[in-house]
């Protein structure tokens, strides 16, 4: 039913595809005992995504993808239950055709935290901030070596290496301007060194958008997701998303959510991870996030992750 996807080329003219995935989808929920339930594809997310009635959620996987899917699998029943927060809780996950996998799991109430953060005032967001922090710290704190044969990358050293390695050329690829590409090199030369001796489970994309709060309930939090990049590696590398997604520049959130968290972390290093990260686009976030007037990284490490 649903053709193999393999290359970028193949994703990019199949996922997007509703009269191709959405058969594919109500063939699953049928044969998952859910036949009838109505689909509603999320519009967010690289994956198709379906809430399935009021109680499911249903992410299909193409092949390209395939290894998404049984990390997603592993990391959702490994937390579940274990955070401060609610997780989505694992139903089944398996093979499907094609090289296709799938996860079904629970919906999690609660409206995106990205959509009400407008409309939250300054002490709830402090608060939202807080449990944020709370929820972070408690993930990082789970024994992660059941998940070691599942997550990457293995040698945490190695892995920075190679995106040091490639981090001009890949934000070159994105479009950043020569005056900042030309200070890279001698900024992730001087900042600190990675540390892969405490190593932890990572979301890796800890941000607004993967955060549901209640609005009725002080956007107390109702749920955190998106697990499927999860890595194992270095605390501080989940704060990249935290300080780009979550507190975003603005002046006290972070310093409230690593109060929270119960650590902080070199404004220097977490840029470094910044420009690290397998997801990094700078001029992205130069877009998104104010900047300092002098276009210099060290400025940049400060008005982004400075307390």
């Amino acid at each position: 039913m649903l053709p193999p996807v393999d290359t970028d080329e193949e994703w990019d003219a199949v996922v997007p595809d509703e009269a191709v995935v959405r058969p594919a989808a109500e063939d699953l929920c049928a044969r998952l005992g859910l036949a009838g339930s109505p689909l509603t594809r999320y519009g967010e997310g690289s994956q198709p995504v379906y809430a399935v009635g009021e109680r499911h959620v249903l992410k299909l996987f193409p092949g390209a993808a395939a290894d998404d899917a049984v990390a997603e699998a592993r990391v959702l029943d490994h937390v579940h239950g274990r955070l401060p927060v609610p997780t989505p809780q694992l139903h089944d996950s398996g093979a499907y055709v094609n090289g296709w996998r799938y996860v079904l799991m629970s919906q999690l109430p609660g409206r995106g935290l990205h959509l009400a953060w407008p409309g939250i005032a300054a002490a709830d967001r402090e608060r939202v901030v807080a449990q944020a922090g709370e929820a972070l710290a408690a993930l990082h704190a789970l024994d992660h070596e059941p998940l070691a044969d599942a997550l990457g990358p293995g040698d945490w050293r190695e892995f920075t290496a190679r995106q040091r390695a490639s981090a001009v050329d890949r934000q070159r690829r994105h479009g950043l301007p020569e005056g900042w590409l030309e200070q890279i090199p001698d900024f992730l030369a001087a900042a600190p060194p990675p540390q892969a001796h405490r190593p932890a489970l990572l979301h890796t994309e800890f941000m607004r958008q993967h955060l549901l709060v209640d609005p009725a309930d002080g956007h107390r939090i109702t749920g955190v997701f998106d697990f499927e990049p999860a890595m194992i590696g270095d605390p501080a590398y989940d704060f990249v998303g935290v300080g780009l997604f979550v507190t975003r520049g603005e002046p006290g959130l972070l310093t409230g959510f690593t109060a929270a968290y119960g650590r902080t972390f070199e404004p220097r290093l977490l840029l470094a991870y910044t420009l690290l990260h397998v997801y990094s686009n700078l001029p992205w976030y130069l877009r998104e996030l104010p900047a300092p007037r002098e276009p210099r990284l060290d400025a940049l490490a400060e008005a982004w992750f400075g307390h």
